[in-house]
């Protein structure tokens, strides 16, 4: 049958998800600081074993066997490390008075003390306490276990008790999220502390800077939302969770959830390219030929892309198909714009793109959005022009396009007609003439 102490602990560390070592070990550093306040000495390496089941505790001495010294030399060699360390105290001041860069300033690897004897005795002393103690062993001296502890010890041990658990419930924590960094996860928005949000995730909050909130969202109190797991870091004041909902890698484990092919691997994320809250290129490819990766992202009527679109806060998602031959990718990566020619600069990684005229400003973008996010996508430098050689040809068809219309009215309104009695040629020929020497007259002539 276990103690009431034992079941208090047992009770504590199903609350605070604690291992039950971690709650013996912070009850016996709380002793142990007990001790040192009531019994101990500035020379005591106190530790504690203490027994649940019972209740009963024992306190031993603990140092570690080293050689021999002079005690002479150790004190003059202390007032030396003392002195040195004043001095260097000094220089450090007044170099941060003089604004010069504290790093060049050395240390002497001499200045730390040799000898401990709050954790180290000498092999001669070690010796008297235990036969055949040699350099480096350990020993354990039992000291006499207190009856009860003053009321500073008892308070001392509380805060120590309190700490320990505190820090052990913060590793565990860290620990757990760890193993969930970069990965998406689901949370409610918990409060806003200014700019930041502040994303409750369970055990733990997680914390999205203004960086990592997509512009085109607002986050409301009580909003449930998934958000990218990206850096897990334990400070002082416990785990620090840092989430986004901008991250690129957010956009690729969406696909992994909602579409089987990327996540079975069958559908290769080659690269993504985002602007969080307007648009994102993806590029896919695959081994497979019996697959359309393309078509495998955006599912039927659309449904797979359209659940990630949704999740991504209305964000426009671009699928391309990833090609190794960087003319290809960079046609694909432009879309929805038809490239007509790709011109590749591979010292400069400079890629130059000509499209026909009215596709000039699709290429390009709204704000230049199309061509920045192709350029990230392909990682190519890419300038875009219009085709000013097949604009001409255009114009030219067009002209004499019009140029026809006006010789067939001007045919009409002279009452000639293409007949039996004449080639259909000849009368096409001076009706031209006529336009011509009509267009060549200045207006006054005409009119006279």
């Amino acid at each position: 049958m276990s103690s009431l102490i034992e079941q208090a602990i047992r009770q504590i560390c199903e609350e605070k998800g604690l291992a039950y070592e971690s709650v013996i070990d912070a009850i016996q550093s709380a002793l142990a600081a007990a001790y040192r306040k009531d019994f101990g000495d500035k020379n005591s390496n106190i530790e504690v074993e203490f027994d649940p089941a019972t209740g009963v505790s024992k306190v031993f001495d603990v140092k570690t066997v080293v050689e021999d010294m002079d005690l002479e030399e150790l004190e003059r060699l202390e007032v030396e490390r003392r002195e040195r360390g004043e001095a260097l105290a000094t220089h450090i001041e007044q170099a941060r008075k003089k604004g010069e860069d504290l790093q060049s300033i050395s240390i002497d690897e001499d200045m730390g003390q040799r000898f401990n004897p709050k954790t180290d005795i000498m092999v001669s002393e070690a010796q008297v306490l235990k036969m055949g103690a040699k350099i480096d062993d350990i020993i354990r001296t039992e000291l006499p276990e207190p009856e009860e502890f003053g009321r500073m010890a008892a308070m001392t041990a509380k805060q120590v008790i309190t700490q320990k658990l505190r820090e052990a419930e913060r590793e565990i924590v860290f620990n757990e999220f760890k193993e969930h960094e970069g990965e998406i996860l689901n949370g409610t928005v918990q409060r806003r502390e200014g700019r930041i949000v502040l994303v409750d995730l369970g055990r733990t909050t997680g914390v999205m800077r203004p960086e990592d909130q997509n512009p085109s969202e607002r986050y409301n109190l009580g909003d449930r939302i998934k958000v990218y797991v990206r850096q897990v870091g334990l400070t002082t004041k416990g785990p620090e969770i840092l989430v986004s909902r901008t991250a690129e890698e957010m956009v690729s484990k969406l696909f992994e959830f909602e579409i089987p092919e990327v996540a079975d691997g069958l559908v290769e994320l080659k690269a993504i390219a985002r602007e969080a809250g307007s648009r994102s290129k993806v590029a896919v490819a695959t081994e497979d030929d019996s697959i359309d990766p393309i078509g495998a992202c955006i599912g039927q009527r659309g449904t797979r892309i359209q659940t990630i679109i949704a999740e991504l806060g209305g964000e426009k998602v671009d699928i391309v198909e990833w090609s190794d031959d960087p003319v290809a990718f960079i046609t694909h990566s432009l879309s929805p714009a038809k490239v007509l020619s790709v011109d590749l600069d591979k010292e400069e990684k400079a890629a130059s793109v000509k499209v026909a005229n009215d596709q000039l400003s699709l290429a390009i973008g709204k704000g230049g959005q199309n061509v920045r996010l192709a350029a990230r996508l392909t990682g190519w430098k890419i300038n875009i022009s219009g085709n000013e050689e097949l604009e001409t040809k255009e114009e030219e068809k067009k002209e004499g396009e019009e140029v026809g219309e006006v010789v067939m009215e001007a045919a009409v309104e002279e009452g000639s007609e293409i007949g039996e009695h004449e080639p259909e040629e000849v009368v096409v020929k001076e009706v031209t003439e006529e336009v011509v020497d009509a267009l060549e007259t200045p207006k006054e002539e005409s009119a006279t």
